[in-house]
């Protein structure tokens, strides 16, 4: 064997073991890629991950603030977790702050501005490394909201223990002043640092049958809107040019739907008002299904699904809390085109959608977009995120939003809203009745409206769901005072 066939002979082991080495570095490499870049957030959300759920609450998790008292804030814990979240007004709060448990995940604004609460957003990724650095301990930042707590305490003072909703919206600006669901639940009980403890409460008030996690006034179980959806239907009519306030049509006791049998009457059960015709403006005071229904034909289904995407009916939103988007249906009958021109048929509202549309009436046709965040600061005190006002859109005209004002106005003064009025000051609103189902299920009762005093303007919606149907005008009876409580609230606040 020559010196070169030596040579080679040794190097194959080498050349085999090389391989091998370089074989075992790439495997290696691979599993620690998938680890860190492809299963990371599959293995940091693992319930079995103990290591995660500690460190999640090594973290001094930022407060939630109202009217500068904190609503969710932390505390310093004598077990293995550190810090321990605490709900000083837990019910009051329950939709707005959500919850931040062990093993249930997140919810509201806890969910929602997670990042922000934990100091792991982006914005505060040079403080983290500051603190780090001179060796402070970890902190989240604070989180200011824009709800009014008078307004808070009104809504759900007025709305009691009954089911169903408030929302409050500053016409100008879109802050969000209430969101108020009933029935509510107290987030301390997923506070504590027990996972089954924890578990025990999701999974009773999930077989609740109130359903109090579901925060009513953005989603849930949407509602049908009933006459609070004539104000779109006017809308829609005044801004098409074809129609004004003063438009007529016929008066009669009764009409038989458009290619079907079945009959609308009026809530009065006779007409709308003595004539043999009937104003528009008329129409909306009193509140009465035939004329719309007729309008809603003339009308028809293209020109109301085009205002109800304009009021931002369909549209994806996040106030930061996700909204689920009420909807319009499509390929109607004109049936069923009618029925829809009084809020029946299949139209599914968030009170929320209600009160938007409201606010821009309000606000001259110019819908702003909802929000709940005034401020987030730094554990240094600095600002890192005050978000400015963003116009959503012109859903309606300038002028049309004049009109509307004024007929809805005297639905208050002397139509079927007046236990909305407040001295003193200028109300506009209309309250609604709406059918849920054929086995005589309580109806939902509805009052949206606006209340204006020097620069302040508020626009509401509120929902009631009674626990039986109740006859006579209950919708000015129940729903509009709740309405008024909570504009008075924030009038005088």
């Amino acid at each position: 064997m020559t010196s070169t066939d030596r040579e080679q002979s040794m190097r194959r082991p080498i050349r085999r073991v090389s391989t091998l080495l370089l074989i075992m570095f790439v495997g290696l490499f691979a599993s620690s890629t998938m680890i860190q870049a492809v299963q990371a957030d599959g293995l940091h959300d693992d319930a079995r991950n103990t290591r995660t759920l500690y460190d999640s609450f090594a973290v001094e998790r930022g407060s939630i603030v109202v009217d500068g008292v904190q609503v969710a804030l932390s505390t310093p814990s004598d077990d293995q977790y550190e810090w321990q979240r605490q709900y000083p007004m837990g019910p009051l709060y329950a939709s707005v702050t959500g919850y931040n448990t062990l093993g249930q995940g997140n919810t509201g604004i806890e969910g929602a501005m997670n990042e922000e609460l934990t100091g792991s957003a982006n914005s505060q990724f040079f403080d983290q490394i500051v603190a780090t650095l001179t060796g402070q301990d970890p902190a989240g930042s604070s989180v200011e909201l824009t709800i009014s707590s008078a307004a808070q305490q009104a809504a759900a003072e007025a709305l009691g223990d009954r089911e169903g909703a408030v929302v409050a919206l500053d016409t100008e600006t879109g802050d969000v002043l209430a969101m108020y669901s009933s029935p509510t639940f107290d987030p301390n009980a997923f506070a504590l640092h027990s996972i089954p403890a924890v578990t025990e409460t999701y999974n009773q008030l999930i077989a609740d049958p109130g359903a109090p996690l579901q925060n009513r006034t953005i989603g849930g179980d949407l509602y049908y809107p009933g006459s609070v959806f004539k104000v779109l239907v006017l809308a829609a009519a005044l801004e098409s040019g074809r129609f004004e306030l003063d438009t007529e049509f016929p008066n009669p006791e009764s009409l038989t739907l458009t290619g079907s049998t079945a009959e609308v009457r009026n809530a009065s059960r006779t007409t709308c008002g003595p004539g043999e015709t009937v104003t528009l403006e008329t129409a909306l005071i009193l509140s009465c299904n035939i004329q719309f229904a007729m309008l809603g034909e003339q009308l028809g289904e293209e020109a109301i699904a085009e205002q109800a995407a304009a009021f931002g009916y369909g549209q994806q939103l996040d106030i930061p809390l996700p909204v689920t988007p009420s909807t319009y249906p499509t390929d109607l009958e004109p049936s069923q085109v009618q029925l829809t021109s009084f809020g029946q048929y299949d139209v599914r509202v968030t009170p929320l959608q209600i009160a938007m549309t409201t606010a821009a009436i309000a606000n001259d046709g110019t819908l702003m977009r909802p929000n709940m965040i005034d401020r987030v600061l730094a554990p240094n005190l600095d600002v890192l995120d005050d978000p400015e006002p963003t116009i959503l859109g012109n859903p309606i005209s300038s002028g049309t939003a004049a009109e509307m004002r004024a007929a809805m106005e005297l639905a208050v003064s002397e139509g079927l809203a007046t236990n909305a009025r407040i001295q003193g000051v200028t109300v506009g609103g209309k309250t609604g009745t709406a059918e849920t189902g054929e086995n005589n299920e309580p109806f939902n009762l509805w009052f949206s409206g606006y209340g204006e005093l020097d620069e302040r303007s508020v626009a509401v919606a509120v929902v009631v769901v009674p626990d039986e149907n109740i006859v006579g005008d209950t919708s000015n009876v129940i729903a509009a005072p709740i309405g008024r409580a909570v504009i008075e609230a924030v009038l005088n606040s």
